[in-house]
């Protein structure tokens, strides 16, 4: 507990101390209002408060009292004494409305805010009320308070909402079965949240109710087990999370930390229970609830300030917030589109039952696999892989100031080691950005590596042996495949494990130390030789610029292992690629199956004309008569014909069986034509990253990013972050003509700018600024064409006489440098 929740603990229980609860039937002997109670001092107030505290001692509920005006005492005293509801032991509807049309006759509302401080400040009373069996007559009663224009509002706002809100929904939107069925009316909660929340005084009584309620639930669910006593104990969670002022500050200092703290408490049956439910909420609902815990936790970073001796890992606030959002987080995949069903088969091995090394020496922390599955994801059977289009886009979900202030060191370790006692947000990867998971990503990296070297030098002590710590390639250039695909295939066979060592990669006949250069130069050469369309591994498509493999290919599975461990290996050695893969490829890569939109982004030709049959209103047998059998060309441009069902070819496609057509069809072209390459694909690229967390803190598109970079260019910062040699200076002639050229071409010169210096055409992770790159002096004024280093990102410029010359030579060298000019 924090020091600031502790210090208003602390208050509570001196306030009651000295002021008492306001109950006149109260029975609390450490509450002023009790009988029994005896009167103390200020001091002795305190004292008593600090040990009531320590001793986490029950808190009174709270009556709150409102001073009525004096020149009204006398009539109030006459007209509400038979009006004080004290009679109220839990609210409905009707109730509200009979309250606030008393308080309205009066022209005071001290019953009405005396009613809601009670009710909502326990939690018995709170799980009672709005129960689902209140007459509908209530509802007439609430309308006839409201303006005509009121009226319109509400009915408008009540044809958006879910009709089955109120009712028992069987299961989310997109067809996920829903057990739980609440038992409280949520249509009747929010109209009476819009009565309430209209008048003023009722505000501050449900701000100190809450404060009041959740330090009480907390401990309920803590050491009582309430909610496997009583399901019903989530309304209180429902009840309160539908006050649509929960974000303002009002709230945000003391309240909704608290309740936040009581709901992180809950089982994780209750939780996903919640998510459940708020699924079927629908967007605005959903995307309040998601705004009001950002709200919360980025209100407490700017509170606060953090650093290595005051990690936010450790704010009790953030980490309660962050663990309900995940719960939003889930929901929004719920309600949105959802697709569970086409998983590839899990090609990971089985985890062994014997020691290994790392257990034996007592390190088998820090080198496991990892958590491999949310336990909410787990409840709820549904992965963010598995979201076709959530409610709200995962960016939202991203807290820009948690991943400026954490510490990825201490969070990953956190995360590895520490699990039990430690909250990580890499258990929460949602919360973070791509660039912040990529640094837990390196560390992990890392420490493997580290890890084979260790092992590596004890094994060569015991076995007298030279000590091999890096994962050695040696190869020639114009044997580049056959070198490095007989290597790593003896590797994946007798020791898989030396792939997680560090690349180090040497070219035969060459001088060189492998810095990171050589290797990204190895990744280049391999990828250009791989996807050449002359050896027919994959096939390219003009239009979108992707490859996708050749079912066809004359080529052996082991080729396509060769690129899978390629990937992992750029990857595992923080590696840019430039591949071009569509993003079917990274879905398949974290276990889901093509469908038909993929064939959207890899096949678009063929995804409009399946659209077309699929919304094609005439007659399909006459019009189009196409049939189960389809045909594609081979490697060689000869048709092969392909049974989508037996006799596929005497099955014709109708209106009744054409979703089924497209369905056959789209898995044919995505899956089972490309099956076994795709396989040797994915179990080259698990060899490698098979204990990483990449599953896990990774959706595709991320994964993408990580292996491709960034399609996303801003030259500003790359500018900010080059550095200049052989005597050239940010503030040189040649440079300044060169940046301002630079800015000034076009997207695509741009991006031929990129690829002829670095060997890509994409930024890494982070964007351009992460790039280091060098623009070094290459000789005074004359007619050569500028030069690369690509393994460097080094520019080799020569300082020419004039801008125009440089542009000229410039564009010439970026246009024509396949061949010469990258070295």
């Amino acid at each position: 507990m924090n020091r600031a929740t502790a210090k208003r603990l602390i208050e509570r229980y001196f306030q009651q101390l000295t002021e008492g609860c306001g109950n006149s039937s109260c029975t609390n002997e450490f509450c002023a209002s009790c009988s029994t109670c005896q009167p103390l001092g200020n001091n002795a107030a305190a004292a008593k408060a600090l040990e009531l505290f320590k001793v986490n001692a029950k808190l009174c509920d709270y009556y709150p009292s409102v001073e009525s005006r004096p020149d009204e005492d006398s009539r109030l005293g006459r007209e509400m004494s038979t009006e004080e509801f004290s009679d109220v032991h839990y609210l409905t509807e009707h109730t509200v409305c009979r309250i606030v049309s008393v308080c309205e006759e009066e022209g005071n509302y001290s019953a009405l805010v005396r009613v809601i401080g009670r009710i909502f400040s326990n939690a018995d009373a709170l799980m009672k009320s709005f129960r689902k069996e209140e007459p509908s007559a209530a509802a007439k009663t609430l309308n006839s308070l409201k303006s005509k224009d009121e009226e319109k509002q509400s009915d408008q706002s009540s044809e958006k909402k879910l009709s089955s809100s109120a009712s028992s929904p069987d299961e989310t939107p997109n067809g996920i079965p829903n057990s739980f069925e609440p038992s409280v009316d949520i249509d009747a909660v929010r109209r009476v949240y819009d009565k309430l929340l209209s008048i003023d005084q009722v505000e501050s009584a449900l701000v100190n109710a809450l404060i009041y309620l959740t330090p009480n639930v907390e401990l309920d669910l803590e050491y009582l087990d309430v909610y496997e006593a009583n399901p019903d104990y989530l309304n209180i969670f429902i009840i309160v999370m539908e006050n649509s002022n929960l974000h303002s500050p009002e709230y945000l200092e003391v309240a909704l930390p608290l309740f936040c703290k009581a709901m992180s408490k809950l089982p994780l049956i209750a939780l996903a229970r919640l998510s459940k439910l708020w699924s079927i909420f629908g967007l605005p609902h959903v995307r309040r609830m998601m705004e009001t815990f950002q709200q919360l936790i980025t209100f407490t970073v700017v509170s606060n300030e953090y650093g290595a001796e005051n990690l936010i890992n450790d704010d009790e606030t953030v980490v309660a917030a962050t663990k309900c959002l995940r719960v939003v987080f889930y929901a929004s995949i719920l309600g949105g589109e959802v697709d569970v069903e086409h998983n590839e088969e899990d090609d990971e091995d089985a985890e062994s039952d014997e020691l290994t090394l790392h257990e034996l020496l007592g390190e088998d922390r820090l080198y496991k696999k990892g958590p491999r599955v949310d336990p909410l994801e787990k409840e709820l059977s549904v992965r963010p892989v598995d979201s076709v289009k959530p409610l709200i886009p995962f960016e939202d979900f991203v807290n820009e100031l948690v991943n400026e202030v954490i510490e990825m060191d201490k969070d990953f370790t956190f995360f590895k080691v520490n699990a039990e006692t430690k909250f990580s947000f890499q258990s929460c990867p949602f919360i973070l950005s791509v660039i912040t998971k990529s640094q837990g990503l390196y560390y992990d990296n890392r420490i493997r590596m580290y890890s084979e070297r260790r092992l590596t030098a004890l094994y060569s002590m015991v076995q007298g042996q030279q000590p091999n710590p890096y994962l050695k390639l040696k190869v020639r250039r114009d044997h580049i495949i056959d070198d490095a695909l007989v290597r790593l295939e003896m590797i994946s066979m007798e020791n898989p494990s030396d792939l997680k060592k560090q690349l180090y990669v040497e070219f035969e006949g060459e001088q060189g130390v492998d810095e990171g250069g050589v290797s990204k130069e190895f990744f280049q050469l391999v990828l250009e030789e791989i996807f050449n369309l002359d050896i027919g591994m994959f096939t390219y498509d003009n239009d979108t610029k992707l490859f996708w493999f050749n079912s066809s290919s004359l080529e052996n599975e082991a080729q396509y292992t060769l690129i899978g461990i390629v990937l992992g290996l750029a990857i595992y050695n923080n590696c840019i690629l430039d591949v071009h893969f569509p993003m079917v490829v990274y879905r398949k890569l974290m276990g889901k199956k093509g469908t038909f939109l993929d064939l959207s982004d890899s096949h678009p030709v063929l995804y409009q004309s399946l659209k077309e049959v699929l919304e094609y209103s005439g007659s399909l047998e006459e019009d189009m008569m196409l049939t189960f059998q389809i045909s594609h060309t081979d490697l060689f441009g000869n048709p092969i014909l392909y049974d989508l069902k037996d006799k596929g070819d005497q099955i014709p496609i109708t209106k009744d069986n054409r979703q089924e057509f497209v369905h056959l069809y789209a898995d044919y072209i995505l899956n089972k034509s490309v099956e076994s390459q795709f396989k040797a694909f994915k179990k080259g690229f698990l060899m490698v990253t098979s204990e990483s967390p990449l599953k896990y803190l990774f959706r595709p598109e991320e994964v993408e990013l990580l292996i491709c970079g960034s399609r996303k260019l801003d030259f500003e910062a790359l500018e900010k972050t080059t550095e200049y040699d052989g005597g050239y200076t940010k503030d040189s002639q040649i440079i300044k003509d060169f940046w301002e050229t630079i800015h000034s071409f076009g997207e695509e010169q741009k991006r031929l700018f990129l690829q002829f210096t670095t060997g890509t055409d994409r930024a890494p992770v982070g964007g351009l600024g992460k790039l280091k790159m060098i623009i070094a002096k290459n000789g005074s004024d004359s007619d050569r064409l500028p030069t690369s280093h690509t393994c460097f990102n080094a520019l080799l410029l020569p300082e020419y006489s004039s801008k125009d010359k440089l542009k000229e030579r410039l564009l010439k060298a970026i246009t024509y440098a396949k061949g010469f000019g990258m070295l």
